[in-house]
C-alpha cells in the first residue's frame, strides 16, 4: 500500500482573489465593483460558478486608474 505524501499549502502564493478579497483590499463598493466588471475594466475569471479575479489583472486595474495631483500652492 502507498503512501499518500501530503505537502501543506502554506508556501504556495494564491493567485486569485475572491470577490470579497478584492472589495477589501481595493476599498471599492461591490457595487463600483460590478460596474467595472460590466465596463470590460475588471476581468473575472470563473471557477466553476464561483468568480475570482487575477492578482496580476487586479493590479492592472488598479495601475489604470487615473491619478490626481492638485495645485501646489
Amino acid at each position: 500500500m502507498s503512501k499518500i505524501n501530503l505537502t501543506p499549502l502554506s508556501n504556495i502564493e494564491v493567485q486569485f482573489y475572491t470577490v470579497n478579497e478584492f472589495l477589501k483590499s481595493y476599498a471599492i463598493s461591490r457595487t463600483e465593483f460590478y460596474r467595472q466588471v460590466n465596463k470590460g475594466k475588471i476581468r473575472l475569471t470563473k471557477l466553476g460558478t464561483a468568480s475570482r479575479i487575477a492578482k496580476n489583472d487586479a493590479q492592472a486595474w488598479a495601475a489604470s486608474l487615473p491619478t490626481y495631483q492638485g495645485e501646489v500652492a
